[in-house]
């Protein structure tokens, strides 16, 4: 089993930067693929971006490519979400996510984090 914990959201304006870390507990850190989804309000929750086990592959959603980059560190149990060019459209809550498979579907990942909110203003 393994616990997340994101941080680093907060409140930015447009074109601005923000960078998303998740600490993840536990020894089994490198087994999981990891992901970042995000849910603005009255929303379903959607795919952001995704990390292989080893970070050599990586997978994002056509709206954030190119703005979004999505990375990890084994040896500190924590995987990044660096943001920027943001937009107001990318306000939401942000969870981090392990699971077995690299994939962009919720159903893929078996533990979340609490999430944190992103706003960015116009």
């Amino acid at each position: 089993q393994v616990q997340l914990v994101e941080s680093g959201g907060g409140l930015v304006q447009a074109g601005g930067s923000l960078r998303l870390s998740c600490a993840a507990s536990g020894r089994t850190f490198s087994s999981y693929a990891m992901a970042w989804f995000r849910q603005a309000a009255g929303k379903e929750r959607e795919f952001v971006a995704a990390i292989s086990r080893s970070g050599s592959s990586t997978y994002s959603t056509e709206s954030v490519k190119g703005r979004f980059t999505i990375s990890r560190d084994n040896a500190r149990n924590t995987v990044y979400l660096q943001m920027n060019s943001l937009n107001p459209e990318d306000t939401a809550i942000y969870y981090c996510a392990a699971g077995s498979s690299l994939y962009y579907t919720r159903s893929s990942y078996n533990y979340w984090g609490q999430g944190t909110q992103v706003t960015v203003s116009s």
